[in-house]
């Protein structure tokens, strides 16, 4: 235990990311890069110095992991800009989805899952140029999403042709990629509180695409608001909901008899109500803090009834930053009545198995030792990580994770190595 090659570090508190209290006053010892035991802190002291590494004015928790964002998209309130950045090529966007990642890795989110874009660009960069021992963040994406056509959806995806099935079209476009996204509903409306679409496929077409998937070896994401679009999602069999506005009671039940996850993207409408004034025309206040309000009920209602939940932002939408938006979320999920490790739960263990990332979501003996390091004590956040102290990757301070004075500008990455696969 007390071998030249281990380091014991010892921590203030430790969040694992299983969703139980802080532990106070632990060692984490690492060798190789691994976490190969966590113990009270009680005689550590008495170790050699030079095998310790003394964090206890600190907080360790997990990577954290954003299920739900678009990376082609920035978080723009500007109007023109939004619609300049969905006609943008391949090459402009490049940089942009660069960027985006940088703002996660920056707050400590070095794992996001993409909603998709209507070229899939996303899918491109990840397949010719991602490299994340130089940029370290792993990411999923669907490619192209699917919609029916003249319904919502063209902005992240396209339609099947008019003489071939859901089925058919994403065996025609065949995207390397074993994840696939559906659009079953429309968008919230921000003038009437609670309206509702008609689901965009039948529970038919939805399960023969679920079960090819599943044969695949491919996942499912389904946007979908409202009672019928979730309930035929659900009941088709796929593996996540997104966004999840109104849709009631009954399907949270049936969620969590399936075991069927959650992304419910709370803060797109604290967004918008707090850019409301840029929108005055399209934006009625008081509907969008009642959507928000009602958003808030569900959550709660999915933790009393043991619905898997993971934390997502929907960053790139309006008024929805890469990174920082993390934690506005959290604090959301705090609101409706969630617990912080709860929270963090959401954010690193959920996300990392709906994910698939069998290396991240939770601090514990076996598992690399990637984990943020936050200064100060669990009362302080989430507000802390919006500039941590470092973070630990392979058991070693991350030499990429260095700020300016200011807190403002993360400086160049100098090639990281980071374990684990991309998972596309």
């Amino acid at each position: 235990m007390t071998q030249k090659s281990s380091n014991h570090i010892r921590v203030g508190s430790l969040i694992d990311g299983h969703g139980g209290p802080a532990r106070k006053k632990q060692v984490v010892v690492v060798e190789s890069g691994y976490i190969v035991d966590i113990y009270d802190d009680i005689a550590a002291e008495k170790l050699p110095a030079e095998l310790v590494t003394d964090l206890t004015h600190c907080v360790i928790l997990p990577i954290l992991i954003d299920s739900h964002v678009h990376l082609c998209m920035s978080g723009s309130i500007d109007q023109e800009f939004r619609e300049k950045q969905l006609e943008a090529t391949y090459e402009e966007l490049v940089p942009m989805i660069e960027e985006h990642l940088r703002h996660h890795f920056s707050h400590g989110v070095l794992a996001v899952r993409d909603g998709g874009d209507r070229s899939g660009c996303v899918l491109r960069y990840l397949e010719e140029r991602h490299d994340p021992s130089a940029l370290p963040v792993l990411v999923t994406s669907p490619g192209r999403a699917y919609h029916r056509r003249d319904r919502y959806g063209s902005l992240i995806g396209v339609c099947p042709e008019d003489d071939e099935s859901l089925l058919q079209a994403v065996l025609r476009l065949a995207q390397p990629t074993r994840l696939i996204k559906v659009v079953n509903s429309g968008l919230n409306s921000m003038t009437r509180f609670a309206q509702q679409t008609e689901p965009q496929f039948s529970r038919q077409q939805l399960g023969e695409l679920v079960s090819e998937a599943k044969r695949l070896g491919c996942k499912v994401m389904v946007h979908a608001n409202g009672e019928d679009p979730v309930r035929t999602a659900i009941k088709a069999g796929c593996h996540s909901i997104e966004h999840g506005f109104f849709m009631g009671r009954q399907n949270l039940e049936l969620m969590a008899e399936k075991g069927v996850y959650w992304v419910p993207t709370i803060y797109t409408m604290k967004a918008y109500a707090l850019n409301a004034e840029h929108y005055r025309a399209s934006i009625d206040v008081k509907v969008v803090e009642q959507n928000l309000a009602h958003q808030l009920e569900q959550v709660a209602l999915a933790r009393e009834l043991g619905v898997k939940v993971a934390l997502g932002t929907d960053s790139g939408s309006i008024g929805v930053l890469h990174g920082e938006s993390m934690m506005e979320e959290m604090k959301l999920f705090m609101r409706a009545g969630f617990s912080l490790a709860e929270t963090i739960g959401c954010a690193t263990k959920q996300g990392a198995q709906l994910l698939g990332l069998t290396d991240l979501g939770t601090i514990e003996p076996g598992k690399p030792a990637n984990f943020l390091v936050a200064r100060g004590t669990p009362s302080q956040l989430p507000r802390k990580l919006t500039y941590l102290e470092t973070m630990y990757l392979n058991g070693q301070p991350s030499q990429a994770y260095r700020r300016d004075p200011d807190y403002t500008t993360l400086r160049k990455f100098e090639g990281v190595a980071f374990s684990g696969k991309v998972r596309y």
